[in-house]
């Protein structure tokens, strides 16, 4: 493999580091100041198949090796992880943009699920139950599913591959890795790590390029059964069709519109802290950010003005400056994405109370830069209070009563993450109960989850399936039931089981 300095870098399969079948590459830039970090083979088709094949042999392989030893690998991987964590936190803040905690705290996030991940492997706990015959014994247990096709987003580039690997290689299948053509470096870091820790070749193959040449292939492939896919909403449909010719298995994490509530009895201070936390960290670039706050017209004032302030407070810069608090967008792409939302807003009535810029000045002007942008007075129904922006644009919405923010809350596509300020315990639990999400937080924002529970979402977040804790076993594994008879006779099961005079 080429070493950093060179900027060329390849694909890894079956053990190899091996160019694209097409020679063509493309560069990954960084978004503080658009240098160039790498260069990357451009994959398709062909890489895919050789790819598949090599998945495909180890897997039969890695299946039989005992869960508790696939555990152990992870487990060394965790350990690798902590001593890299300084390492691939600066490389995080070059190459995606984060600012330093945020990137070691992605990277950490890694950690936390590799070692949770390695102790299923003396879990993955089937069932035992009772027979309704004499002398039989049943029971289920997970087996894995075969070559699973992992394709992950750029603003999570270490932790997001970790929810998606450690789980599917704790469950004995073997993966291809199609990290987000503007993180290809940390994805190759990744498994490079992955590789120290001991996994034979072909287990994890990573096949660097663009979603609609690599993922495409990759989506569509026979061979690659299971496909996990984060991203928009409109890749995610496009990724199930393509998978639909051989019914593959499809998890998908796609997008959000979240709302933090702030009732009248609020700790409104808590409440600007949390906003701040989830509306601009990531410079907003999370599926969980609070992009919309819904406020009762009691606080509303308040908390507008406490909000701005802040907000303009925060300064821009590269992420690996001690004192940024903001770091650049992704891309040119995303700026302008971000920007056209502002003049949508205006064109919509909303008033633009601080933000809705371009940062240009002095060494911003290299990167890929967008001011903290706050509306007031925004409609439940605008655009802005609908679709997912992903840059550091929040909306205020005033509303009357703790029912209509319930209402402005749920009257949206996506329900992936909510939050609610109160300090009425009642209002807290109607919360729970009504609102209509995967994740739902009380007196804190809509950021911030666990590895050891469930994350995902309701509606056109995703299709039902959830990452993280026991429940992403059930991506990765297939339910088998086993009866053994030991009766020594055939026994039919319910016919044999009718009672007399039923």
């Amino acid at each position: 493999m080429a070493t950093t300095g060179t900027k060329t870098f390849k694909n890894y399969i079956g053990g190899e580091w091996v160019d694209a079948a097409s020679g063509e590459t493309f560069e990954s830039l960084s978004p503080a100041t658009g240098e160039v970090i790498g260069a990357f083979p451009r994959s398709g088709k062909e890489d895919v198949d050789r790819a598949a094949k090599a998945a495909r042999e180890a897997y039969e392989e890695w299946r039989l090796v005992p869960a508790p030893e696939r555990g152990e690998i992870l487990f060394r991987f965790a350990e690798i992880l902590k001593r890299e964590k300084a390492e691939l936190t600066d490389l995080m803040t070059r190459e995606m943009g984060k600012v330093k905690a945020e990137a070691g705290g992605d990277v950490q996030e890694a950690i936390d699920m590799t070692y949770y991940m390695a102790g299923e492997g003396r879990r993955l706990w089937g069932q035992t139950t009772p027979s309704e015959l004499r002398d039989k014994f049943n029971m289920s247990v997970r087996v894995p599913i075969g070559v699973v096709g992992a394709i992950t987003p750029w603003n999570f580039p270490i932790a997001i591959p970790s929810w998606k690997l450690a789980p599917a290689l704790v469950c004995g299948n073997t993966v291809i890795l199609k990290p987000a053509e503007d993180t290809p470096l940390l994805g190759e870091r990744f498994v490079e790590l992955l590789e120290e820790a001991g996994l034979p070749a072909g287990v994890v193959n990573i096949v660097h390029g663009f979603g609609e040449e690599a993922g495409d292939a990759l989506a569509r492939h026979p061979d690659v059964p299971v496909i996990t896919f984060t991203g928009s909403r409109e890749t995610g449909v496009a990724v199930t069709k393509a998978a639909a010719d051989f019914l593959k298995h499809v998890h998908l994490e796609l997008g959000g519109k979240n709302a933090i509530i702030v009732m009248d009895d609020a700790d409104v201070d808590l409440a600007v802290e949390g906003i701040v936390w989830s509306a601009f960290g990531t410079s907003g670039q999370r599926c969980t950010a609070a992009s919309r706050v819904i406020a009762h017209e009691a606080v509303y004032g308040e908390l507008q003005k406490k909000l701005v302030e802040r907000a303009e407070q925060l300064r821009l810069g590269p992420g690996w400056e001690d004192d940024t608090d903001v770091g650049p967008v992704i891309n040119r792409a995303a700026i302008e994405k971000i920007h056209s939302y502002t003049q949508i807003g205006r064109d919509e009535g909303a008033h633009l109370l601080t933000g809705g810029e371009v940062a240009t000045e002095g060494e911003l002007e290299k990167g890929f830069y967008y001011r903290p942008t706050i509306f007031g007075d925004v409609d439940p129904q605008m655009r802005i209070a609908q679709e997912e922006i992903f840059g550091p644009t929040t909306a205020l919405i005033k509303v009357g009563s703790f029912d209509e923010a319930i209402r402005a809350a749920n009257g949206i596509r996506y329900g992936l993450s909510s939050s609610i300020y109160t300090r009425d315990v009642n209002k807290a639990f109607r919360a729970m109960r009504d609102l209509v999400t995967g994740i739902t937080y009380i007196n804190a924002g809509t950021i911030g989850a666990e590895v050891h529970l469930p994350f995902g979402g309701t509606k056109d977040t995703g299709n039902g399936h959830r990452e993280a804790g026991q429940a992403a076993l059930d991506v990765f594994t297939e339910w088998k039931s086993i009866y053994v008879d030991y009766s020594g006779k055939l026994q039919k099961a319910q016919i044999d089981n009718v009672k007399p005079g039923a």
